[in-house]
């Protein structure tokens, strides 16, 4: 499908390909949805890729800390998103992220993603255990590392009762786990679950691609 991986000489950078096959993209292999971004927006993103690749580590590929320090800006604290989207952003699974995987993966945060597409990438984040369901205990785990980053404190009583509310509410045929139309049903009359699916910066990355990451984080602080 015209969806390979190389690296240029020319930038030196590794998973790099041209802005203008990028912005092209047709769906692939490593990414179902196609890209939503513009030839200016890829080379933005380029200069911002090339920031975060070599923020702790000079090699021009972005590290799990990397990414963590990017988007909370803690590369020591544990922290499930972080871990879920990186394992998400990484498609080929070698434990870092390249330029093409990078902007693949941020094509799905855009304005003009198709909601479909960030219904199932937020699917796939809850997904712990990737078995294409998610099951109860996936959902507490996210509840809590919600909790944890808004730095609410709920007593175990009150935690167990939302996740029972929202896994039942959801669960529509109680089977113990959802599935993807159940997530998808469930979502449209919880709109505000993939919320964070779009990041607006991203129309203007041309503008401002060095401070849309710090922007987003500051933004969902104050939620």
């Amino acid at each position: 499908m015209g969806c390979c991986y190389s690296t240029s000489k020319r930038t030196g950078t590794p998973g790099y390909e041209e802005p203008t096959v990028l912005a092209s993209q047709t769906p692939c292999e490593y990414h179902d949805p196609s890209l939503n971004v513009t030839v200016s927006e890829v080379e933005a993103l380029h200069e911002l890729y090339k920031k975060l690749s070599n923020s702790i580590i000079e090699d021009d590929l972005i590290h799990r800390e990397e990414f963590q320090l990017a988007l909370f800006r803690n590369k020591n604290k544990k922290n499930l998103f972080a871990d879920r989207i990186f394992d998400l952003f990484d498609l080929k699974r070698n434990g870092v992220i390249e330029f093409g995987e990078f902007v693949r993966s941020l094509g799905v945060f855009h304005p003009n993603a198709p909601l479909e597409d960030k219904i199932t990438f937020a699917f796939r984040l809850y997904d712990l255990r990737q078995t294409g369901f998610i099951e109860r205990e996936e959902l507490k785990e996210m509840v809590l590392a919600l909790l944890h980053e808004s730095d609410l404190e709920l007593s175990d009583d009150m935690i167990e009762s939302i996740v029972d509310k929202t896994f039942s509410d959801a669960d529509i045929n109680g089977d113990g786990k959802i599935d993807q139309d159940e997530w998808k049903a469930f979502v449209s009359k919880h709109p505000s679950l993939i919320k964070n699916m779009t990041l607006p910066y991203l129309k203007d990355i041309t503008l401002a691609f060095p401070s849309f990451v710090v922007r987003t984080e500051i933004e969902e602080s104050d939620m």
